[in-house]
């Protein structure tokens, strides 16, 4: 990476991460992936019950063996043998430990913003587990939630779908066309203004892209 868009990126990065503490999340700023899941790893004690999100991002910085090795209870709606059981998997992500999870956005001022087509991993953010760690790269980091909304819709949604093989329109055209699809991933949107009262929510802004 450039030096000067390195520099950018870190000044970028801090002051998102003291916008979202005013917020009252708990915020760190970390200059790489490695660096990000070191202390991830950190974070999660040893026989904790762990959910994932479905997220891109937490599937990269591959922790899930290691966690392992630990005594941790993983559950990854995504490792199910089938529909069934990835449905009790996301139940179980409500009531876990610590949840993990992307965001699809996170505004300069500290807010995030989410688009579920369940609604199981928002919910899970919001409310139910004893702790959430939201993950997020420099390249989800916007403006404003106008251009956070741009950001799903325009580039996150379409690349998400044909990361889960759907034959959604906005695979073949590029951009959301609010669609009425069965398999349809737009369905529920969250804004996160401040951190939800009684909920621990720590977010991990980190120097460098990751994720859609």
């Amino acid at each position: 990476m450039d030096q000067n868009v390195k520099l950018h990126t870190e000044l970028l990065g801090k002051a998102t991460v003291e916008a979202l503490k005013k917020n009252c999340f708990q915020a760190e700023y970390l200059p790489d992936a490695a660096s990000a899941k070191k202390r991830l790893l950190e974070m999660i004690p040893a026989g904790a019950s762990v959910g994932f999100g479905g997220s891109a991002t937490i599937k990269y910085l591959d922790i899930k063996e290691e966690l392992a090795k630990r005594n941790c209870v993983c559950y990854d709606h995504n490792a199910a043998k089938d529909p069934e059981e990835a449905q009790e998997i996301r139940r179980k992500q409500l009531t876990c430990d610590i949840f993990l999870s992307g965001s699809n956005a996170v505004t300069r001022d500290g807010r995030l913003y989410n688009v579920d087509g369940r609604g199981n991993r928002v919910a899970a953010m919001i409310f139910g587990p004893r702790e959430v760690i939201i993950v997020a790269g420099a390249n989800k980091i916007v403006a404003n939630l106008e251009e956070a909304e741009e950001r799903v819709y325009g580039y996150a949604a379409p690349i998400n779908n044909i990361r889960i093989g759907t034959d959604n329109p906005c695979v073949r055209i590029g951009h959301c066309m609010d669609c009425s699809t069965p398999k349809r991933i737009c369905n529920v949107a969250t804004i996160f203004h401040k951190c939800p009262v009684g909920m621990k929510t720590t977010v991990l802004v980190v120097g460098e892209a990751l994720g859609y």
